[in-house]
């Protein structure tokens, strides 16, 4: 069996270095590489690759969840692969919920990056070890798990939006968003949306700065 795959990663340098690794194995064939979301969906939608490898940030901007939600919608749906250098929980979680069949940072080694693969291809799961290990930590601890919406309820705080600005963001109304955060507050053992934001980033919820 050959694995198609195509290769969507901002960084020119990226995409070459993954097309000569993937070059040194004969059951592994590059189809099509894209430099940004929007030619990498439609590239699946033309070549229909058995294996998509996603970045996270594409310009600046953390793109690669929703792509790899509409890539995992598309009728005859490729398995999609993160490889980024992203690793907080709000990375990980978003991508394994937008449907992502695995996860892996950017200085994994050649040959896990080509098992992934492989694995993906079949339907498997492949998550770097230390990713693995996050997310089981977090289900062991179902107290402090923040859901999807309330880490994007959360990030939008960080930036600074008001309840308004949030609701109007994320197409709800405001009194859903104060429920959200009543129930973030809680499970991150805070009082206060600035705590809350601070809390978050120390437990690797959300990105630093």
């Amino acid at each position: 069996m050959t694995v198609r795959v195509l290769i969507a990663d901002d960084h020119p340098v990226m995409r070459a270095g993954l097309s000569a690794l993937f070059d040194t194995e004969a059951d592994i064939d590059v189809v099509a590489t894209a430099g940004t979301t929007a030619a990498a969906v439609a590239s699946a939608r033309e070549r229909r690759p058995d294996v998509v490898i996603m970045d996270l940030q594409f310009d600046r901007r953390f793109e690669g969840a929703d792509a790899t939600r509409t890539l995992r919608a598309l009728p005859e749906p490729p398995a999609v692969l993160v490889l980024t250098n992203f690793d907080t929980d709000g990375d990980i979680v978003s991508a394994i919920e937008a449907g992502a069949a695995g996860y892996l940072l950017k200085d994994a080694p050649p040959d896990e990056i080509i098992a992934a693969v492989r694995a993906a291809a079949v339907g498997q799961t492949a998550l770097a070890p230390a990713v693995a290990s996050r997310l089981l930590t977090r289900m062991r601890d179902t107290r402090t798990a923040l859901s999807a919406r309330e880490l994007e309820v959360l990030d939008l705080v960080a930036r600074g939006r008001s309840n308004t600005e949030i609701a109007r963001e994320l197409h709800v109304s405001e009194t859903t968003v104060k429920s959200h955060l009543a129930h973030i507050y809680p499970k991150l053992g805070v009082s206060s949306r600035t705590a809350a934001v601070a809390a978050a980033r120390e437990a690797g919820y959300l990105r630093r700065g």
